[in-house]
């Protein structure tokens, strides 16, 4: 873990960041199976609301990181937050990972020849996505330090 803290700094664990959720976003809207994007469906918005906590997540921290005594509790509240999304990006990649596996499944169906490569990517950049996250929360905890309970009414 000290290797990909060394590795990935938080300058670029917060680039990284902002550079996969506007690509996940995009790809949330597409449909492997048919290679169309369907802008109708409710279930395609959930990923983009929760990329949306993300970034406010990020911003809170950038904002927290310039400030040293910055001790907010709604960023606090966002990490809080962030754990919950982390499952459902969690969610997401393990039924990209099924969505995939389903073409040894269904040999004999035709797939559209984007299937594997823009399958493959999504699930790339789902898994760079978790390990991102994951390693902006042990940056948080390294830079930020642990949150004070004394101080929850704190606004």
């Amino acid at each position: 873990m000290k290797h990909l803290i060394r590795l990935f700094t938080w300058t670029r664990c917060f680039v990284l960041s902002s550079f996969i959720l506007p690509l996940l976003i995009f790809f949330s809207f597409y449909g492997l199976y048919s290679n169309k994007f369907y802008f109708f469906k409710i279930d395609n918005y959930i990923f983009p609301i929760l990329a949306l906590i993300h970034f406010l997540f990020l911003n809170s921290l950038w904002l927290a990181d310039k400030d040293l005594n910055y001790e907010n509790s709604s960023m606090r509240n966002l990490e809080y937050g962030m754990y919950a999304i982390f499952l459902v990006y969690s969610f997401k990649f393990s039924e990209t990972i099924y969505i995939l596996l389903s073409y040894l499944d269904y040999s004999e169906q035709i797939f559209p020849p984007t299937f594997l490569p823009v399958g493959l990517t999504i699930l790339s950049l789902q898994l760079l996505l978790l390990i991102v996250t994951l390693l902006t929360f042990q940056h948080r905890k390294e830079r930020l330090g642990p949150y004070h309970f004394d101080k929850i009414n704190e606004i």
